[in-house]
């Protein structure tokens, strides 16, 4: 069953009660596998967007502008942040990321869900600006050991930049009670089938379900 499809929505709620868009964020340690989430439940849940962040690294082998981030100079970054034109933003390993408000928040008046892939920094203020809708998951490893093992088989970054990375883990894994659900990622398969679970059950809250009151007054009668 396709939790983001249309015909699903409609079998559930019928046409008489609208679920309101969802918006998703997932966090993990570097390594520990939520781009790996993210990109599988984009693929497999075409209505779902993906929020593509700004950053002022510079490009790693193989990352495409505009599909793995939008690489801006450091002059624009600070521009946008004066123009209040983040959802969030932080400084992470010396460069500065942000989530800009204005693809996702297009993609939510069409009714589109839409996925974070941050940081806890980032998730922290993009609870604060738009609490409601969020579903938040973190994703932590089966031990330090993978962690590594999978940070290395990236061979993406030098032995320095991965130590850097599993010291600073210990610090982000601690923020995983900030989260709604937490996911122990062995296998990426049961992990994304394990957020496709998450979203089926928050579509059917209560609060989520925009019509459902005028709707119980016609069943009863009322109107």
């Amino acid at each position: 069953m396709n939790s983001g499809d249309l015909s699903f929505m409609r079998s559930v709620w019928g046409e008489t009660v609208v679920g309101r868009p969802l918006m998703l964020v997932l966090s993990s340690p570097s390594g520990a596998g939520k781009s790996s989430i993210s990109r599988a439940l984009i693929e497999r849940h075409p209505s779902m967007m993906l929020s593509v962040s700004w950053t002022t690294r510079p490009p790693r082998p193989g990352e495409i502008d505009g599909t793995h981030y939008h690489f801006v100079p450091p002059d624009r970054f600070e521009a946008n942040i004066a123009e209040n034109g983040f959802w969030e933003h932080a400084r992470v390993f010396d460069h500065r990321y942000g989530t800009p408000k204005a693809p996702a928040q297009k993609a939510l008046d069409e009714g589109r869900d839409v996925l974070f892939d941050i940081d806890w920094q980032g998730a922290q203020q993009l609870v604060q600006n738009a609490w409601a809708d969020i579903v938040s998951v973190f994703i932590l490893p089966p031990s330090l050991a993978e962690l590594e093992r999978r940070l290395h088989t990236r061979s993406q970054d030098s032995d320095e930049v991965i130590r850097g990375r599993m010291a600073r883990a210990a610090v982000e894994m601690s923020h995983y009670a900030e989260y709604d659900y937490c996911i122990v990622n062995h296998v990426l398969d049961d992990s994304v089938r394990a957020v496709e679970a998450i979203l089926e059950v928050e579509r059917l809250k209560r609060h989520r379900q925009s019509g459902l009151a005028e709707f119980v007054k016609r069943l009863r009668g009322m109107e």
